[in-house]
């Protein structure tokens, strides 16, 4: 199993947290902070 990349990105001044599957060549973003910056 590889290691993930982890990431930070930024979305309307929020932080987002994200990561990086090399192996399905796809980011998954994490549900809470997307549900934060859309609510805020």
């Amino acid at each position: 199993m590889q290691q993930a990349n982890k990431h930070l990105t930024i979305f309307a001044g929020k932080k987002i947290r994200r990561v990086w599957d090399s192996e399905k060549e796809k980011w998954y973003f994490s549900v809470v902070d997307v549900v934060a910056v859309l609510t805020d």
